[in-house]
């Protein structure tokens, strides 16, 4: 894979990750709610299951559920489930701004809770692996090492997400600072109608419109 390859690969990933999607709305999400520092956990997730997604890739298995009805199926289905719950969740919301003081930060805001979400709503999600499965390989020299290659990718790859979810999480956290928890309250309901209505999308998702 040479410069101008690893380079159109950076544009088009530039492309699929700069459009909402459900790990970036969370950074929006969790910037408004408690601050950039303390939204770093979860980009870290994020950043966890891209690895995880360019590896599973590369070990065949977006070729595995885009032959598989069954597992494409289960994986889509604990992904819709979880994104509606989370969806709900910030529905429901009141604002991040009386969260408790740092010292006092209970299981559900803490960093490991943070971090889980974005790793469960990323890995569970049965379109990345499709995605990646059918755009990853177009950048692969097959006569060359193909792990310096995906390594390559994935961390071009996870590099671009990585800043994206850290600009979505300043703008949040600037609402945050501006508006107070009025636009916390709305950028949690604007999130989470968002991800309900991805959920929605993925319910119905069926692999033939991969």
């Amino acid at each position: 894979m040479d410069a101008s390859t690893l380079l159109l690969f950076a544009f088009v990933a530039l492309v699929a990750i700069a459009t909402p999607g459900p790990t970036v709305l969370l950074a929006l999400a969790n910037g408004s709610r408690y601050g950039v520092r303390r939204s770093l956990p979860g980009m870290l997730g994020a950043v966890l299951s891209d690895f995880i997604l360019v590896g599973a890739v590369a070990l065949g298995l977006g070729a595995l559920l885009a032959a598989s009805e069954f597992w494409f199926s289960v994986l889509k289905w604990v992904g819709a489930v979880y994104l509606a719950w989370l969806g709900i969740r910030l529905l429901r919301s009141q604002g991040g701004l009386d969260l408790p003081a740092q010292g006092q930060v209970s299981a559900e805001h803490g960093s490991r809770a943070i971090f889980m979400k974005s790793f469960l709503v990323a890995v569970t999600n049965p379109k990345g692996y499709l995605f990646c499965s059918a755009l990853l390989p177009q950048f692969i020299d097959p006569a060359a090492a193909q792990v310096p290659q995906y390594l390559a990718i994935a961390l071009v790859f996870t590099g671009m997400d990585f800043s994206i979810m850290l600009a979505y999480a300043f703008v949040g956290a600037r609402a945050m600072r501006l508006l107070k928890a009025s636009a916390v309250r709305w950028v949690d309901r604007l999130c989470g109608g968002v991800l309900l209505g991805l959920a929605g999308s993925l319910a119905f998702y069926r692999r033939s419109a991969s």
